[in-house]
């Protein structure tokens, strides 16, 4: 079942981000953060628990990222991810945000979404904040991707 995250999915949410991040998938959240942005997620919840979340972050009036995108790994290759990326897309329509973009190392992945490759500088300077908290930084190795809506 896919839906908004609750304030009692944090924990969860923040187990399964960290749990991909030690394996150096994408970058840690602390819970406060999460409890911060908990509107921003999506979750997939699969017999009780949740397996799959992502974030729509709005950054700006015409752009939006899409972070965090995490599925444990026993429930992977069922189409979570994808229908986390597409709630994450319609939500981006539904505020009008112009552009959504996002980091990541699944070039092919997004790239099904109409998401392509950019250069990070062409980036607002206001999406590293992040960044900076990241153990690869200022060397990240993450692909840079767009759509426009």
């Amino acid at each position: 079942m896919l839906r908004k995250a609750r304030i009692s999915d944090i924990k969860s949410i923040h187990r399964l981000i960290n749990d991909c991040a030690a394996k150096g998938e994408m970058l840690s959240r602390s819970l406060a953060e999460l409890y911060d942005n908990m509107r921003d997620y999506f979750v997939c919840e699969e017999q009780g628990e949740v397996a799959g979340a992502c974030a729509l972050h709005i950054c700006w009036e015409d752009l939006a990222e899409i972070r965090s995108l995490c599925v444990i790994p026993e429930f992977r290759k069922r189409g979570i991810g994808r229908d986390l990326v597409n709630a994450c897309l319609k939500e981006a329509r539904e505020f009008s945000v112009e552009r959504v973009f996002l980091l990541t190392y699944q070039e092919e992945f997004f790239g099904k979404f109409g998401f392509r490759p950019i250069d990070k500088t062409e980036l607002p300077q206001k999406i590293w904040t992040d960044c900076v908290k990241c153990a690869k930084f200022p060397m990240c190795d993450e692909i840079a991707m767009v759509t426009k809506l």
